[in-house]
């Protein structure tokens, strides 16, 4: 079938049936014959096709057993009441040629509202692949300008030619993570301090490093990453740990999961007592903590009388742990000899009901003299927080475990009492601050 589209915004479409056999010219010589005079000299068929507001008359007729059935499609530039008045005289046409014929108007279409759908279909394919192109092109023009940028950022480290951030001889702090994909991936994020290991064996500029900067492991939350971790324990100053999320590395980390993961970071000493690397830590020695490995939590009997007495800690000898797992307390309690005394200071009844209200909710509470709550912040917040806001507090009541860190802050904005979930790795007990565990209180 063609249709002319010029002539074209309505297209009767009727169904012929006859009961002999006839063809297409006697199908249109049916129609112009019997619709002539029938509707006035307004809506005369020819009249109407010679001044094109009626389009060519198709038809598809098949003959099969004497009869003839088929379709007849009249296009239309006829307003929509003209249009209609013509496509119900076709119905009154009962012969074609010599036999009698039936003629059903199936549907008069509207041709615009299915060009303006087929428009409105194709438009969106082309947007489609215009937006798709010109995403892509500013994604590539991006990722190009970013990794040039990022390639040209990157620096070296140390006679070793660690990948590193721009910005690690110069800043007060850094990070430590695996390898250059990672500090690549932190210099998209805008972190420009990182430093790369390269491996499990920690560079001796790493270490020297790690003595002058605040420390912070940043590693892959893998196997991998914990065997890093173990070395950097050992051989270097570590303040803080934070990690990817398990099974995941910091090379395929999003910013959002980066600037997470870093705000959640856990100071060193604490994480060596959540995850029992008592043995392989080494404390820092930017703080107050003394010079020495710190008694290793494994093997305890068989090696009682190996240490040094200048590297030991300044307290009576601790009594041997109990047969534990690795997870048991790596010092064995060296503020036993104050709490053997079993005397508690003033107000430890609500410190206890305190501890009891804040368990398991990793929170802490900084108390003011008049007994009321100062601050109340999460775990994770507490030692910046007391370096901050702590002066004039008297005590610190947190679900943790009570660190050196911890202790030394407490001593320097003059806390009274420090209370905590239980003892941590503490070499330098403070005098004149009350250190009390959820056991002390029991």
């Amino acid at each position: 079938m063609t249709i002319d589209p010029g002539t074209m915004k309505y297209l009767i479409s009727a169904r012929l049936e006859t009961d002999g056999i006839v063809e297409k010219p006697d199908v249109v010589g049916a129609i112009f014959g019997q619709t002539e005079g029938l509707l006035g000299e307004e809506l005369d068929l020819r009249d109407l096709q010679k001044s094109g507001r009626i389009g060519r008359i198709e038809v598809e007729i098949d003959s099969r057993k004497g009869r003839s059935a088929g379709l007849v499609y009249i296009p239309s530039s006829l307003d929509q009441v003209e249009t209609s008045i013509m496509a119900a005289a076709l119905e009154t046409i009962d012969r074609v040629g010599p036999c009698k014929a039936q003629i059903k108007v199936e549907k008069v279409e509207d041709v615009r509202v299915t060009k303006r759908n087929k428009i409105i279909e194709r438009a969106k394919q082309l947007l489609g692949s215009m937006l798709e192109g010109s995403k892509a092109t500013g994604v590539d023009l991006l990722d190009e300008v970013r990794s040039s940028v990022q390639i040209s950022e990157i620096a070296s480290f140390g006679p070793e030619r660690l990948p590193a951030g721009p910005n690690v001889q110069d800043s007060e702090a850094i990070l430590i993570v695996e390898g250059r994909q990672d500090v690549l991936n932190l210099l998209r994020s805008g972190i420009k301090n990182a430093v790369a290991v390269e491996g499990t064996n920690v560079p001796k500029s790493v270490q020297d490093l790690s003595k002058q900067k605040v420390v912070t492991a940043f590693l892959d939350g893998d196997r991998g990453g914990d065997l890093i971790l173990k070395e950097l324990l050992q051989v270097a100053e570590v303040d803080f740990v934070a990690r990817a999320p398990r099974g995941h590395e910091v090379e395929e980390m999003t910013q959002k999961q980066i600037m997470k993961a870093l705000r959640n970071k856990i100071p060193a000493e604490q994480y060596v007592e959540m995850y029992g690397l008592g043995a392989a830590y080494k404390p820092s020695e930017k703080g107050s903590v003394p010079e020495g490995p710190m008694p290793e939590d494994r093997e305890p009997e068989a090696r009682p009388e190996s240490r040094p007495i200048a590297r030991a800690v300044p307290v009576e000898a601790p009594e041997p742990p109990e047969p534990a797992p690795m997870r048991a307390m790596p010092v064995a309690r060296p503020v036993e000899p104050r709490s053997a005394a079993k005397a508690l200071p003033a107000g430890s009844e609500k410190y206890r009901e305190m501890l009891l209200q804040i368990g398991g909710t990793s929170r802490a509470k900084i108390i003011r003299d008049d007994d009321s709550v100062a601050a109340e912040v999460p775990v994770r917040e507490l030692v910046e927080t007391l370096k901050h806001n702590g002066k004039g507090a008297k005590a610190v009541v947190f679900d943790g475990i009570i660190t050196q860190r911890i202790l030394d802050i407490a001593t320097d904005i003059g806390l009274r009492s420090v209370i905590g979930t239980k003892m941590g790795t503490v070499t330098k007990p403070p005098a004149g601050i009350d250190i009390l565990t959820r056991e002390d209180l029991a």
